[in-house]
């Protein structure tokens, strides 16, 4: 499921912002976001990607996605009238359950991010 996710997001979703397809300037410039927010959107994506392949990452990059498919639930609703409200949600049901699955990794990032080896922040 981390493999479908993760190619779904840097390829489907990311990867046309990153490139500038026609699509998505057209839906950040609707938005009012322009090239900027588009980019910025797209490395987010493209950086929660590679975060599932990796696996002291999975949790927190579950967890930033999700949160990046409330914000698309939102714009969804409020700037194109909930075309297409339901996918952001329908994606976040199994980024919620990997982060919830993988959440022991978090200690083991927390570990490293204060300098600590992996498992050790455990003990």
């Amino acid at each position: 499921m981390q493999v479908l996710l993760a190619f779904f997001f840097a390829f489907a979703s990311a990867l046309p912002k990153l490139i500038a397809h026609a699509s998505a300037v057209e839906s950040f410039d609707e938005m009012g976001w322009g090239s900027a927010g588009m980019y910025a959107i797209g490395a987010l994506e493209l950086a929660g990607a590679i975060g599932l392949l990796i696996p002291v990452l999975q949790s927190a990059a579950a967890i930033g996605l999700s949160a990046m498919m409330v914000g698309a639930f939102v714009v969804q609703v409020a700037v194109f009238d909930g075309e297409y409200a339901a996918t952001p949600l329908l994606v976040m049901v199994p980024l919620v359950l990997i982060a919830w699955s993988r959440r022991s990794h978090n200690a083991d990032l927390v570990g490293l991010l204060r300098g600590k080896g992996l498992g050790e922040a455990r003990d």
